[in-house]
């Protein structure tokens, strides 16, 4: 015989549940203060009772966030500038990665820290991301001086799809080769 799951849960089993859920995909995957939010809101609302209200849901996933926080488990400063960090290595753009930490629910007061912590570090970030971009995808000064001309619209527009403006973009296209393989062993 099947066993019947009617018996409603009390609180503390409830947020305990919740945090184990929590600890496991903290320890998983480093999640911002949102996105650990919109997995507990998701996973909890699949496996619980239609009988749920959202609100009742959304209080209890507040209060095991605030535990964490509290215990610091998570850490959306952190997050900003670790992912901030590794995104810069990857030579992606300063608009790029604003609109990343926006999309992944972290505060204007630490997404503006983090921007100015990096351009403190370095006054001309885009160009040298901008370059990273164009040695990885072999575009602009990487090409040869025979197909550089052909490419240029294509190359400057790769650009601007990573996240660099116009001006950064025209300047690193207009490098020179020598001048583009010192940056590059600079790097």
């Amino acid at each position: 015989m099947i066993p019947i799951r009617n018996k409603k849960k009390n609180l503390q089993v409830t947020v305990d549940e919740m945090r184990n859920f929590a600890f496991a995909y903290v320890e998983k995957y480093a999640p911002s203060k949102q996105q650990l939010k919109t997995y507990l809101l998701k996973k909890y609302m699949r496996i619980s009772a239609t009988n749920v209200k959202k609100k009742d849901v959304n209080r209890l996933i507040d209060i095991v966030l605030s535990d964490l926080e509290k215990n610091k488990f998570i850490n959306d400063q952190f997050y900003s500038e670790s992912k901030a960090k590794s995104m810069i290595q990857r030579g992606n753009s300063i608009n790029k990665i604003r609109n990343y930490l926006l999309g992944k629910g972290i505060k204007d007061e630490f997404i503006k820290d983090t921007m100015e912590k990096i351009k403190e570090d370095n006054s001309d970030q885009d160009f040298f991301s901008a370059i990273k971009i164009c040695k990885r995808k072999r575009i602009g000064p990487a090409r040869t001086e025979d197909n550089r001309t052909l490419f240029y619209k294509k190359d400057i527009s790769l650009l601007a799809r990573n996240g660099f403006d116009f001006e950064t973009s025209k300047k690193v296209m207009n490098l020179d080769k020598d001048e583009y393989l010192k940056i590059i062993s600079l790097l």
